[in-house]
């Protein structure tokens, strides 16, 4: 089947304005980017994508709402974009609402998004990385600096082209060493810092899925899908701070602070609280698991959740800045397992 040109899409999309740009383009066997740049010329510009340019801008727009999302998960903060650091490799936002991890070399393409919203004119700064799938967007609120857009706009476009895409990266699999199991355990009981975990595990030859389906207690525990569930209702009844991450290949988002509202919806399960949400496909949590990780400061504890084709889709921790930990612990601990880890 052929694929769909910019006309075509706008026609659809006419046809089909309320749906969610996500839903719109799979329906139709498109990237979001192709959707977004369909309407270059008609509310839609190409910006500068580099987030040592864009991120300064976002920073003066104010208060936001920053959105980064993967397959399965969408992770919604309001905040500025304060104490922005760069780097080669990777770049932080480490605003006290605003928390994000940036690997600049997906921040491909770039768009300034206006368009018709039910309280008036919506505007949006979104970012998809080279097969243009979304990596963040920045959402302005009635309460951002709207009379800074003209500006925004003036310093950051760049010359419309013909959208150029690249084939989608697969999601890795877990790569695992069982025979390394032993090696791997004993490094991971020297670790000083979480921070090390990723390079520990490539060192032996594996990846995080793969790392955590040998490692085997008390390393690691196989939990019950649910207990995702549960540590959000818990982590809301007991007033335990956590810190919950979601990312993809281009961007990780961080909330640091309690979560109130908990709210089921169908399959989704939902974070709605004044300053974040969070959209949780419950149904895609295939694997989750209980982690342990020693530091310099005391034993860390995690839950984190995998989807069928082995992608993370979020991580929560207990929140450790000036907190006692033993709420967030005790918490962890009484999670539900499962009583074996698939081969």
């Amino acid at each position: 089947m052929a694929r769909l040109g910019p006309d075509a899409i706008c026609a659809l999309r006419t046809e089909n304005p309320k749906a969610r740009a996500r839903d719109f383009a799979a329906l139709h066997q498109i990237t979001e980017a192709e959707l977004v740049a369909a309407f270059v010329g008609q509310g839609t510009t190409p910006i500068v994508a580099d987030p040592d340019r864009l991120i300064l801008w976002v920073g003066r727009l104010g208060d936001v709402m920053a959105l980064t999302r993967n397959e399965h998960c969408v992770h919604e903060r309001r905040g500025t974009y304060s104490d922005y650091r760069t780097g080669a490799f990777a770049s932080m936002v480490l605003d006290p609402e605003i928390d994000l991890r940036i690997f600049p070399k997906h921040w491909v393409h770039a768009f300034a998004v206006e368009e018709p919203g039910e309280e008036g004119r919506k505007r949006s700064l979104q970012v998809f990385d080279a097969a243009g799938d979304a990596v963040h967007k920045v959402h302005l609120k009635p309460e951002s600096r709207h009379d800074l857009w003209a500006d925004l706009l003036g310093n950051m476009r760049i010359a419309a082209q013909p959208l150029s895409l690249s084939p989608r990266s697969p999601v890795q699999p877990a790569k695992s060493d069982p025979a390394g199991a032993s090696d791997l355990r004993a490094a991971w009981d020297k670790m000083t810092d979480t921070h090390q975990f990723l390079g520990l595990v490539k060192d032996h030859g594996m990846n995080r899925l793969g790392a955590y389906r040998v490692a085997g207690a008390p390393y690691v525990d196989r939990l019950a899908p649910e207990a995702v569930t549960q540590t959000l209702r818990q982590a809301a009844e007991n007033a335990v701070p956590v810190m919950i991450f979601v990312g993809n290949a281009g961007c990780i988002q961080i909330h640091a602070g309690p979560v109130e509202k908990i709210v089921p919806m169908g399959p989704w399960i939902n974070v709605m609280d004044p300053r974040f949400n969070l959209h949780l496909r419950a149904d895609r949590l295939a694997e989750v698991y209980r982690v342990w990780k020693p530091t310099r400061t005391g034993d860390v504890f995690s839950v984190e959740a995998f989807a069928p084709d082995g992608e993370l889709i979020l991580q929560i921790f207990g929140y450790r800045k000036n907190t006692p930990v033993e709420p967030w612990n005790a918490l962890v601990a009484g999670l539900p397992q499962l009583d074996r880890v698939p081969a």
